[in-house]
């Protein structure tokens, strides 16, 4: 928690009385720069003033005038860099619309609690947040170009991490997701967000894929070579399935390699709507007939419908994270995970619970029967090197609290 009377805290709510009952728990836990409002445009002129922009506001969403939603456009236009918390006597289904609003302006949002808060919930919430320093902002790297990329590919660049999967019944390690990372020279390293839609809109996916592909595979045999027996998940876009001559790759890559393509699951992710699924439907349905594992990832999210589930031969359905944390506090949330869990047994196939961030998470994929999961809560992505060590500390994890795993034993 970050116990600094120096930490500027804004406090915009229209009833005075909740303004003293949060300045007073604020105080508590040990802030003492608080700037108190009751309007949203007194709010924004002390932002814009002389004073500056706090570090944190603790946002009432219903006020007259201008209420929390309106309030936060406002903030973009300033460039609010600092952190928020939603306040509010709505249900759970509008502070979380709220929330995610907030995001999608890319101001970071601590969480919502409902009103009158408790003092409990207020310092969970602050626990470990830091405050960003004076003046520092965001910072973005400029996007890298085509050529940029194309390089970084031809020079083997590119490195595979692998995140494992974990039977959630009985914790068993079952395989591992591949993920690629961009080793850059200067920057350091680059994660996909930054440079697969540049791959995707300069056509070097096919590239990418191959090169990611390649790299797994090699390494799925070295595992395999140890005694190490693990399903190896490699991404597909879309944008790689408009060649017929993909399955034929896939499948001599495998065979060189010797590896099993029933050990390979290919997950795909529609980032846009096709307009004409023959000829990815043909090349997911060779490679199926080619006992290659299919996987429909992000299920619920983008592209990925039930279109996809009715006309491709999947083996896995991957529930978003964004349905899965938190699930078992929000009954919509629920609602959906529980929706699709019950549509993937009756349809045969395999579920992947993704982002189980905690043991309440797990607690909940646990009572739910969910087939596997992975998320930073079993372990973060990791090189191949590190992944005999990781599940040596995961198996004595689960001999050492079979039943209720603890945040404070996850291994890095």
């Amino acid at each position: 928690m970050a116990h600094n009377s120096t930490v500027k805290i804004m406090l915009l709510d229209d009833e005075p009385f909740m303004l003293r009952l949060l300045g007073r728990q604020l105080e508590n836990l040990g802030f003492a720069t608080l700037f108190p409002h009751v309007s949203g445009a007194a709010a924004l002129d002390a932002i814009a003033g002389p004073g500056g922009a706090p570090d944190l506001i603790l946002l009432d969403l219903n006020m007259p005038g201008m209420d929390g939603i309106e309030f936060v456009r406002h903030l973009v236009e300033l460039r609010y860099t600092g952190s928020l918390v939603l306040i509010s006597g709505e249900d759970e289904r509008m502070l979380a619309a709220a929330s995610k609003l907030v995001q999608a302006h890319s101001i970071d949002v601590l969480g919502y609690l409902h009103k009158p808060v408790p003092p409990d919930a207020l310092a969970r919430l602050l626990e470990g947040w830091t405050p960003p320093r004076r003046g520092e902002g965001r910072v973005r790297r400029d996007a890298y170009g085509v050529e940029t990329l194309r390089a970084a590919i031809a020079n083997g660049e590119l490195v595979n991490f692998y995140q494992p999967k974990v039977n959630v019944g009985d914790g068993r390690v079952v395989g591992v997701e591949t993920l690629v990372r961009w080793r850059h020279p200067k920057d350091g390293m680059v994660y996909p967000d930054q440079f697969i839609g540049i791959a995707e809109a300069g056509g070097l996916i096919d590239d990418l894929t191959r090169a990611v592909l390649r790299e797994a595979l090699a390494q799925a045999r070295r595992w395999r070579d140890t005694g190490l027996s693990l399903k190896v998940a490699i991404n597909v876009s879309m944008d790689n399935l408009r060649s017929l001559s993909f399955a034929d790759f896939v499948s001599c890559e495998a065979a060189s390699a010797g590896v099993s393509p029933a050990d390979i699951v290919l997950e795909v992710t529609e980032s846009r709507l096709m307009a004409d699924l023959r000829v990815p439907l043909e090349i997911l349905t060779r490679l199926r007939l080619k006992r290659f594992r299919l996987s429909i990832d992000d299920f619920g999210t983008g592209h990925s419908s039930l279109v996809q589930l009715r006309d491709i031969p999947f083996d896995e359905l991957k529930i978003d994270r964004s349905f899965v944390h938190r699930a078992y506090a929000d009954p919509t949330l629920r609602a959906i995970f529980e929706a699709n869990l019950t549509l993937a047994r009756q349809l045969g196939i395999d579920v992947v619970a993704e982002g189980v961030e905690d043991s309440a998470d797990w607690n909940f994929l646990v009572s739910t029967g969910c087939d596997m999961t992975q998320g930073y809560f079993v372990a973060r992505p990791m090189p191949a090197a590190d992944l005999a060590g990781w599940i040596e500390t995961w198996g004595a994890r689960l001999r050492q609290q079979p039943a209720a795993l603890t945040v404070g034993a996850i291994a890095p």
